[in-house]
This record gives C-alpha cells, structure tokens and sequence, in this order.
C-alpha cells in the first residue's frame, strides 16, 4: 500500500477521498485490501495484520540509494514478513513535508517515519497538534512531544573503523572527506573517520593526512545540500583527489557517480567508501571502486520498531540510538578488496570494533 505525490492527490480527489495503492480506505468491517508489493510468486505470505505503517520522505526518492530506501527496505520487509499494511509518501520538496504528514493521520497510519533531518520541525509541529498519533523521527529529535520517537546513530563508531581502514589501504596517506551540510548528521561520520586514519598513524607511526574535513576545529568542505552527484560533489571531490587523496569518504546520500568520474577523471587508482547503505551490494556499478561502507542500518530499525507496535507493543518516545554493540551501524564486507587487506589490519579492526563497544575506546578523540 503506498502513497504517492501526495500534494497531486490531494490537489486531485480531496484530504477526504484520498485513495492508498489504488484501493479506496476500507470501511471497519472488511479486511484491509492486499498490497501493493506482495506478489502472486509469494509461496506464504505472513497473515495479514491490521497495522499500517507509514513513511515520509524527504526531498529525495524513496529509490535514492541512501537513508530514504533504507526505511522503505524496512517497511518492505515489514509487510513481507509481518503481514503490515505500509504507506510511503514522496516529498517533491520542502513544502510537502507539513501536508505529508497530514495525510498519515487523516489516514490512521499507525506508526509514521518522518525520513531525515529535514523533517524534525514538521515532525515536531505534527506530533505537538496530534497528541494521540505515534511518529518517529530519524536522524531527528523530540521536542519534548513524548509521541515522538527519535531514531539516531552513532555514526563515528563505523565511521572510525572507515578511517583507520582508510588510512590502512591508502598509498599516499591522503584520504578524503566531504559532506551535505554541516550538521551532526552529517559531521558525526566526518568526525569519527578523521580520528580513525589518526588512530592508523599512532598505531603505525605512519604520517597520515585528511583533507576536507578538520575534526579538531570542524571545518572542512560542504556541499551545500544534498543532491545525488552534483556538480559541486564532483568539484570538491576532485579538489581532494588533487590534494592527494586516494580514498574518498562522500557524506551526502549519493555521491558515488560523482566520486567515481572524479577519480577516472583524475587517472587516480583510488577507491571510495559508501555512506547509509551497502553501496557495493545495492549499487553494483560502483563496487569495483568501493572498498567498503559505514552502514546506516535504518532499515532494521525500522523493521524493529514496527515488529513490537504491530504485536501489541506500548510505543515509546525513547531514542533508538543504532550502535556497533547493537548492529544499528557497521561496516559492510570488503568483497572483491578482502585480499587487498592484511589480516593485521582485519584484525586490528576487530580489536577496534571490540574496544569501541566495551567503552575503551572513544571513537571522538
């Protein structure tokens, strides 16, 4: 079941006849009507729950690539095999965030994601005037509305582990990175990378240098927004790559196409890391020049949160903080660079990861 252009449907039919996935609302009585990604192949679908589970994204798709088809991989796998009903409703651009948000409680969606930071004051605003509706927030906050759950991550920690393999693969102990905006969403990964490669050098007493993001003073390069690949992703990526650097970290949804024609561009042997998603798994074009990706793993917390809900579980508005100790963040598997890497270094990061659960290590220092 899902939501689409929602702005144009209501522009169209009205907040009062908005028709989900094709089929009009169903009266109390009937049992809600099959949606729209099961298939005919499904060999036991899971019994059908009266549950509906709702997702707004920001100003990208929910095909992004990224955190957007994060969630609704959740949400998928939440209908698949939690027998939910889903809604998803695209955001054309900022304006549409306040009307989406409506349409999930004029529709008695049971649990609504507000997708991305974006969203956190339209989140607010919505959960302050509808006291009796659930919504979740991620990368976002509550502003003190207790039906608000916020959905957050600890991103240095995976990042960290990024940074020290990165410093690890280099050849030139340059490594880069960029990012959207500079925000904590987005510095957090910066942060944690930059003091990962430093980790790498006070292990190995090996010189190694970060451009495009200075930690200890938070400043380094942005692109102003988040646009998959843009002409500003490309440019600061191939100031980078100029600078020496030969492993470049993007901090903005998908900048994997513009990275990749920056290092061809350059005649650089380098190799980038992905950000939210296995990159090298969902985005199979670019995995010869993947080396790996801190994944964000909104998906599972997705699926999480609507699992307990839709089995009768009382909501909270405490925070979900995704974490290497929980698997809400983690580094994807290296595939065709697992020989490339020693296995001091495959053994160091798991030395890491360990000392980063146990609180040893402070991945912010």
């Amino acid at each position: 079941m899902k939501f689409k252009n929602v702005s144009a449907a209501f522009a169209l039919l009205g907040a009062s006849a908005l028709v989900l996935s094709g089929c009009a609302a169903a009266p109390e009585a009937e049992e809600p009507a099959a949606t729209s990604t099961a298939t005919a192949t499904e060999e036991a679908a899971a019994p059908t729950v009266d549950f509906l589970a709702c997702a707004v994204s920001d100003e990208a798709s929910f095909d992004d690539k990224s955190f957007n088809e994060s969630v609704k991989d959740g949400l998928e796998k939440s209908e698949a095999e939690l027998g939910v009903q889903i809604g998803l409703l695209e955001s054309a651009s900022a304006d549409d965030f306040a009307t989406n948000l409506q349409a999930t409680v004029d529709q008695s969606c049971d649990i609504t994601f507000a997708v991305g930071f974006n969203l956190v004051a339209d989140a607010n605003i919505a959960a302050a005037a509808n006291p009796d509706v659930n919504f979740v927030t991620i990368d976002g906050w509550s502003e003190g509305n207790p039906n608000l759950k916020p959905v957050t991550y600890a991103m240095n920690q995976s990042s960290y582990l990024a940074g020290y393999l990165a410093a690890a693969y280099s050849t030139t102990k340059v490594i880069g990175t960029y990012g959207g905006l500079q925000i904590p969403a987005v510095t957090d990964f910066m942060d944690g990378f930059y003091y990962g490669a430093m980790a790498y050098a006070a292990d190995t007493g090996t010189a190694v240098t970060v451009v495009g993001w200075d930690a200890p003073n938070q400043a380094g390069q942005f692109m102003g927004g988040f646009a998959p690949n843009s002409g500003e992703s490309k440019a600061i990526a191939a100031t980078l790559i100029e600078a020496g650097a030969d492993v470049l970290f993007p901090v903005g949804g998908d900048q994997f196409a513009a990275v990749s024609e920056a290092l061809k561009e350059a005649g650089v042997d380098g190799v980038m890391i992905g950000v939210d998603k296995d990159i090298a798994l969902t985005s199979p074009e670019y995995a010869s020049m993947t080396l790996t990706s801190a994944e964000k793993r909104m998906g599972s917390a997705v699926y999480d949160i609507v699992a307990e809900l839709s089995a009768g579980g009382e909501f909270s508005g405490d925070a979900y903080v995704g974490t290497l100790a929980n698997a809400g963040t983690g580094l994807s598997p290296f595939y065709e660079f697992d020989s490339l890497i020693s296995d001091e270094v495959k053994a160091r990061l798991a030395e890491l990861e360990a000392g980063i659960i146990s609180g040893e290590i402070d991945p912010l220092s």
